[in-house]
């Protein structure tokens, strides 16, 4: 299996998603639009799927990935990306599309799970031995602490960071003022803001920068899967639940008469063998059978929703990430 350096490398050849040549020797093709951090999620997902149509179908698909920072993406479908879905880590993302007339409103009505196949959390990676002692989120403000974290203007990755650092405050007892000042100290510490998680990865593992990467446990798995020893995983005292919800793009299979293909390719994701490899790339499956299976590379950790904390995604949209609302005011004054 390619280790993720190279895969890094390549991000921007597949972010582009140009069309497979074996695209021209298939009955159809379909493109999905993911955010970033789940491109070997789908790589190894889509062999699957494929097998199972041609099974049930005879028919032969060829399933395209472009991959970007969450919001990134939604906005190129939004813009005219031709993606028959897609495959998100927020729902505000997905409402966006919602808001243009691509997606319909009842999205979430259309599969299990309000549409959310699995979830991850966010957590820490640290370099060996960990030498800042980083252990929970108020360790990510402290001076002398270098933290890499995407753009949450651009990243799902990131506005979950900034969420989980919120709302840990606030469950610890503080208020409001004290979660700002927190999330404050966080950003005072970020060398750098790429424009979406892997970006970040490559920033962190490549480039040597920050002490400490906050991203999903997912993606820290992967780097201590491939990159070896070089790395350890923290998890803090508590952090936010990451769902990733997809959807089909109805503007777009409507005109290439993709509908048929593309929600299957979705409702692939619930089975059994979608679950697996689900798990097998360290994300938490829905399917409880699936979970317990894989229980053991799961650490047991206390988890909140962003309902807990922000009432919901629409309201912690509006007032934490909207142009000019708390996280511009908290980036733009950090110094």
């Amino acid at each position: 299996m390619p280790t993720i350096l190279p895969r890094l490398l390549a991000a921007s050849l597949l972010a582009a998603a140009a069309l497979s040549p074996l695209a021209a020797q298939a009955d159809t093709a379909i493109l999905n639009a993911g955010y970033d951090v789940t491109r070997e999620l789908y790589r190894d997902i889509n062999p699957g799927f494929i097998a199972s149509w041609k099974q049930a179908t005879g028919e032969t698909v060829v399933v395209n990935q472009s991959h970007g920072g969450s919001s990134k993406q939604a906005r190129s479908v939004a813009d005219g990306l031709d993606a028959d879905v897609v495959t998100m880590n927020q729902e505000t993302d997905i409402d966006i599309l919602v808001q243009r007339g691509v997606v319909a409103p009842d999205w979430k009505k259309r599969l299990p799970d309000n549409a959310a196949p699995y979830y991850s959390t966010i957590v820490f990676l640290v370099r060996k031995g960990n030498p800042k002692r980083i252990l929970d989120w108020d360790d990510l403000g402290r001076a002398g602490v270098q933290v890499i974290v995407p753009n949450p203007k651009t990243s799902g990755n990131g506005r979950y960071t900034y969420l989980a650092a919120w709302g840990a405050a606030i469950r610890k007892g503080g208020g409001e003022a004290q979660a700002r000042e927190a999330v404050t100290r966080l950003f005072r510490n970020v060398p750098v803001l790429d424009t979406g998680g892997r970006g970040a990865t490559t920033s962190f593992t490549q480039r040597q920068l920050g002490d400490v990467l906050a991203t999903f446990e997912s993606e820290v798995h992967q780097i201590r899967k491939e990159l070896g020893d070089s790395f350890e995983v923290v998890y803090p005292s508590q952090s936010i639940i990451a769902e990733a919800p997809v959807a089909v793009v109805d503007k777009v299979v409507d005109k290439r008469g993709t509908r048929k293909v593309a929600t299957a390719y979705l409702q692939y994701l619930w089975s059994d063998a979608g679950q697996e490899v689900i798990a097998s790339q360290f994300y938490r499956p829905r399917a409880p059978a699936v979970l317990k299976a894989h229980a053991a590379q799961f650490r047991p950790i206390t988890l909140f929703t962003v309902n807990d904390v922000f009432g919901s995604w629409a309201q912690a949209q509006s007032r934490h990430f909207a142009d000019g609302g708390e996280f511009d005011k908290i980036y733009q004054g950090r110094q």
